[in-house]
């Protein structure tokens, strides 16, 4: 079995699937799936897969925007074929449909918002970023294959404010890489991080004390950044109501600057 970082960039190497009667409005892509331990697909890699298809068909634009609404569980025996059309497609921006399939069966649907490089003035308005933690506050997450320091342990029964920060560097890559890797690392701590406040629960209860999974996600992209620099992940979760939970977080740069924010609602059953 390959090693989680060189499986994950397997992972975002789509290849065409098939040939299509409208090539430049309609593609399609298939992505092998990560090996892991379990049988189910990890959102995060679908988020990632995404916006590689959504790059590959709108190579001149990068994605400022993408809406994921996941249908039914993937399992890992099968590849996943993306459908991409390109509803719009102008000077500036483009909006896409993406259609996830496995078996046959609808597992996801994306929509994505495309935009050319432009300049203009400049402003945000973000909390103060603290030094990179120390070494000695290195974290080890199980589907994240880089390097994380973070204060605090998602994995803690102990109640706290809805709150986690979390650095993070992924080893040497390409920029063109930089989004899909974020997408996917985004959707791994918001379930946790409404898990906080709560005494006796941790997020590695799923499963056994409550069940949870992701049901929507959405990822945008504010400015370029390099994913192997040193990047900021705040997480909060401000609601946890119905059998749900919402986060949403930003990723910043060691420099303070503000590259990217997500949002996210996902199913939250605790067990009788």
């Amino acid at each position: 079995m390959p090693d989680l970082w060189t499986d994950l960039l397997a992972c975002l190497e789509l290849r065409p699937s098939a040939a299509t009667t409208r090539p430049s409005t309609l593609s399609t892509f298939e992505g092998p799936n990560q090996q892991l331990e379990y049988h189910r697909l990890f959102g995060g890699q679908l988020l990632a897969q995404f916006l590689r298809a959504a790059d590959i068909a709108c190579p001149d634009k990068a994605v400022k925007s993408m809406h994921v609404l996941f249908a039914r569980e993937g399992k890992s025996d099968a590849p996943v074929r993306y459908i991409v059309q390109i509803q719009h497609q102008g000077r500036s921006f483009a909006t896409l449909a993406i259609t996830a399939r496995q078996n046959g069966d609808v597992i996801a649907t994306a929509a994505a918002s495309m935009h050319a490089t432009e300049n203009g003035p400049e402003h945000q308005t973000v909390g103060e970023v603290p030094p990179v933690l120390d070494a000695e506050h290195r974290v080890r997450l199980d589907l994240i294959p880089w390097e994380t320091r973070a204060i605090g342990d998602l994995d803690a029964a102990a109640a706290h404010a809805p709150d986690y920060d979390l650095w993070m560097r992924t080893p040497e890559v390409g920029p063109e890489l930089a989004q899909a890797l974020i997408a996917y690392a985004t959707d791994l701590n918001l379930i946790g991080t409404a898990l906080r406040p709560i005494e006796g629960f941790g997020q590695r209860g799923n499963g056994t004390a409550f069940t949870s999974a992701t049901t929507s996600h959405t990822v945008w992209f504010h400015r370029p950044f390099r994913a192997d620099d040193w990047l900021l992940m705040r997480h909060h979760s401000p609601v946890l109501a119905h059998g749900r939970c919402f986060g949403r977080g930003d990723v910043l740069t060691a420099d303070g600057t503000l590259v990217a924010s997500f949002a996210q609602e996902a199913l939250l059953r605790f067990r009788p």
